[in-house]
């Protein structure tokens, strides 16, 4: 009687454990463009509207994109509504994927982006395998992943 308790015990302890553990986020489609002043390294941080704030990048020390460690993957995000947003600085995994093309890059989150994801040339270039320019602008779906997938 007192294993078949202890059983039970332990069964419930982990279904609970089991149920409170946060669902995987889905990906969203969006789309995403490029802005080629992500790009210059030496552009302020001040710039962006993840700058200074309690949720800015340069309370947290940068000071230019170069500073960022996922640099050039770097840009706006649809998360970011505006000045001092608590996502400034997330790091979000781009996927994008036409038939020739499948490719994921992590970028840091710096500005805002209504329509998606601006990110830079280079970057742009990274996730569409050297077609940024002729391509212009993609679908592509984004998740948030840890921080740490973009060196913070």
């Amino acid at each position: 009687m007192k294993s078949t308790i202890a059983f039970t015990s332990a069964l419930l302890a982990t279904l609970n454990l089991v149920a409170a553990a946060p669902a995987p986020a889905a990906a969203e489609t969006v789309s995403v463009s490029f802005d080629p002043k992500y790009d210059v390294g030496t552009s302020s941080l001040k710039s962006v509207s993840c700058s200074d704030g309690a949720n800015g990048l340069v309370t947290q020390g940068y000071t230019d994109f170069a500073s960022l460690p996922s640099f050039p993957n770097i840009g706006g995000a649809i998360t970011i509504p505006g000045w001092n947003s608590p996502n400034c600085g997330k790091c979000y995994a781009l996927h994008y994927s036409n038939g020739k093309v499948d490719k994921t890059i992590n970028v840091i989150a710096v500005d805002t982006a209504p329509g998606g994801f601006n990110i830079g040339l280079q970057a742009m270039n990274t996730l569409t395998n050297g077609q940024a320019e002729q391509l212009g602008r993609v679908a592509a779906t984004y998740v948030e992943v840890d921080a740490k997938a973009c060196g913070l």
